[in-house]
């Protein structure tokens, strides 16, 4: 028994050694304080560029021609102007526009006849035209005489970000033109186009 005593005992005394023996290496460690890396440096990158652009829906308007009278397009277009900008822009235009102003409207007839801008108005209640103006004015996108100023959109820090969605009604006026000839079809397109300042 005496042996088994001393073996347990040497046992012991080994686990004790050890474990001081351990613990005097991790109070040297800790007398001697920590030691950092260099630090590494990721440079990051990004950039947002500007962007305006505006989309139709319907594309195509019809309308049943009255001669001397006011012919209603078949359907609102609904004008989506979408946007991301830099802050030094202030503002958002939108004006359409005809080609030319003597010819909004060009007919299949030999020789062809043309129904002018003169007589066809455009109505949006939510921009500048509430009540329905012809397509006479001088706008900044367009040709002379041949348009006319949708809206005028602000911009600040809160929508640079930002969309909204105009409905475009269109008449055709022929009150100037009573004389009007049948055509089989007048066609026309009408031009739509945001800057921004």
């Amino acid at each position: 028994m005496n042996a088994g005593r001393k073996t347990l005992a040497a046992a012991s005394m080994r686990k004790t050694a050890l474990l001081l023996a351990l613990s005097g290496c991790l109070a040297g460690r800790a007398a001697l304080g920590q030691v950092n890396s260099n630090s590494g440096t990721i440079s990051l990158n990004a950039s947002l560029a500007e962007s305006l652009s505006v989309s139709v829906s319907p594309s195509n308007v019809s309308f049943s021609l009255v001669p001397g009278g006011t012919a209603l397009g078949s359907s609102p277009v609904a004008i989506t102007t979408t946007w991301i900008l830099s802050s030094s822009r202030a503002a958002i235009t939108l004006d359409g526009s005809f080609g030319t102003a003597s010819a909004a409207l060009t007919g299949s007839s030999s020789p062809p006849e043309s129904i002018p801008t003169l007589a066809v108005y455009g109505m949006m209640s939510t921009g500048l035209p509430v009540t329905f103006t012809s397509f006479t004015a001088n706008t900044a996108l367009g040709t002379v005489g041949a348009g006319l100023p949708l809206f005028i959109q602000v911009v600040t820090s809160s929508n640079r970000n930002s969309s909204r969605t105009d409905n475009l009604t269109i008449e055709i006026n022929l009150a100037t033109q009573p004389q009007l000839p049948a055509a089989s079809n007048y066609t026309g397109s009408l031009f739509l186009q945001a800057q921004a300042l």
